[in-house]
């Protein structure tokens, strides 16, 4: 019996099989496809669909003459961000823990600042943002999609600098000398469209993390609104809650 997710069949499947595959021991084959679809209850198509997403996530691998038969997705770090001590991104914190940090920028532009963007900023319907789109990997591996927006009359150099490497965060205290001072996090669930999917490796309608988050500076006022939709398989959302006097 496969245990109900939200979302096209394949999603239930590969989500049953993940958890099947893990309790078995590395170079266990799996039964055959017909075997399978039997099993679950779906075409052939949707199996390979649910195995595909597997295959490109480290769980299985095909062998040509041999079949599908289960490994173990290399160790990867995880996705960490820090906000109690400082307001650190993922390019500093990861690399403090010693991860090879990879950054392709996107897309980097001025535009008209969309409506919930500049609600989050407190922006007029009029204002410019400097938009900043980078895909993020872990040693080598794709681990999220950044997306990330700035008042452009109050930091128009954005546009410009170089973010294939660094973070973003420590760019605007060295630029600009900005007070991030907190920051405000919703963490919600999205499922992969297929441009973003191709980017991250998993298939199109995967469940993707989603963690929004608006800096601020020590009298309130918003800098920095991003969102980024990360592979939940290699990552993980940390909150540290600190009580202090203040």
């Amino acid at each position: 019996m496969v245990s109900p997710v939200t979302g096209p069949k394949y999603l239930s499947v590969r989500e049953h099989l993940r958890r099947r595959v893990a309790a078995l021991p590395e170079h266990t084959l799996l039964p055959p496809e017909p075997v399978l679809c039997a099993e679950y209850g779906v075409s052939r198509i949707t199996l390979r669909r649910a195995v595909d997403g597997l295959v490109a996530d480290g769980h299985l691998v095909r062998e040509q003459g041999r079949g599908t038969y289960v490994t173990r997705p290399a160790i990867r770090h995880e996705y960490r961000e820090s906000f109690v001590h400082r307001i650190a991104g993922f390019s500093s914190v990861m690399s403090e823990q010693g991860a090879q940090v990879g950054t392709k920028v996107l897309t980097q532009r001025i535009v008209p600042a969309p409506s919930t963007v500049a609600a989050e900023l407190s922006l007029d319907g009029a204002a410019d943002v400097v938009e900043l789109e980078r895909l993020r990997s872990l040693d080598g591996e794709p681990n999220h999609v950044a997306h990330s927006f700035l008042p452009a009359d109050r930091y128009a150099g954005a546009v410009e600098a170089d973010f294939s490497e660094g973070s973003l965060y420590d760019f605007l205290r060295r630029e600009y000398q900005a007070d991030l001072a907190t920051a405000r996090i919703v963490v919600d669930v999205g499922t992969a469209a297929p441009d973003e999917a191709d980017l991250l490796r998993v298939v199109a309608g995967s469940p993707l993390l989603v963690v929004r988050t608006t800096v601020r500076d020590s009298s309130g006022h918003p800098l920095v609104h991003s969102f980024s939709r990360l592979r939940p398989d290699v990552s993980q959302v940390e909150f540290e809650v600190s009580v202090t006097g203040r």
